[in-house]
């Protein structure tokens, strides 16, 4: 489990890093500009590390799974070897959906403008840009990550209807607890990254908000790769006692 979790902070940290930091420059120097290359550069590696994100999480569902359901086959099923080979897997499932959408994106005409009304190059604000004949063909391919990304969904909720059954057996109340506590954060985070997203990628055009759009885009490129961190270690008991120590400490120098 450890070795997926460090690969979900290496995701996470380049995710981050692939549209804040260039936002925050461009609102320092008053900007919105950016190159065509840096524009293309920003799509492929957001894509890379976002959709391997996805999987990744697909993949400790799983983990989640055989530990919670199958201890005892757990080191037989979820080797050293095995974790290799999927989180290996989940990484090369983003490059490879990466490459696809950013050659299928920037190979559209662009016939409005060059402006995006967005803090970071997002496909759907490209996609405005683009010839109408054109859009159609994006579209498809959308519509297949839409399907990829709902079959990694309903894989991940069959996964944790089995392990809330298995859950609901444990005689122990301290025992259901932590079994919660270690399934919920992970079912609250895909399930905000996948339902914002699908959402700003598949809204209707008649659905038009720039505030929306603003929100949307931040629920899921921006908050899951920040709190990440925060809910996997807050399953870490010296973490919590010392952030309660600091709660307490700023409301008795507020008192």
């Amino acid at each position: 489990m450890y070795f997926f979790l460090l690969n979900l902070s290496l995701l996470d940290l380049g995710s981050i890093s692939t549209t804040v930091p260039k936002a925050m420059g461009n609102s320092l120097w008053d900007t919105r500009a950016i190159s065509y290359l840096g524009c293309a550069a920003q799509v492929f590696f957001f894509l890379f590390l976002m959709v391997g994100e996805y999987c990744l999480l697909t993949v400790m569902a799983y983990d989640r799974y055989v530990a919670i359901c199958k201890p005892l086959h757990y080191g037989t099923l979820l080797g050293s070897r095995a974790c290799v080979h999927m989180a290996a897997a989940a990484w090369g499932s983003g490059f490879l959906y990466a490459v696809l959408h950013t050659v299928n994106t920037f190979s559209i005409p662009i016939c409005q403008g060059n402006a995006l009304n967005q803090f970071f190059c997002e496909i759907p604000q490209i996609l405005k840009l683009s010839c109408s004949h054109s859009y159609l063909r994006k579209a498809g391919l959308l519509l297949f990550g839409f399907c990829l990304s709902s079959g990694c969904f309903v894989f991940i909720v069959l996964s944790y209807v089995q392990i809330f059954r298995a859950v609901l057996r444990i005689p122990s109340k301290h025992g259901r607890h932590k079994a919660f506590s270690m399934c919920l954060p992970h079912m609250a985070v895909v399930s905000l990254v996948l339902i914002t997203a699908m959402f700003a990628y598949l809204k209707p055009p008649s659905i038009f908000s720039s505030a929306l759009d603003l929100v949307l885009a931040v629920l899921y490129s921006v908050v899951p790769p920040a709190v990440n961190p925060l809910i996997y270690s807050m399953r870490n008991k010296e973490l919590k006692d010392t952030l309660k120590k600091l709660i307490q400490l700023f409301f008795c120098q507020q008192q």
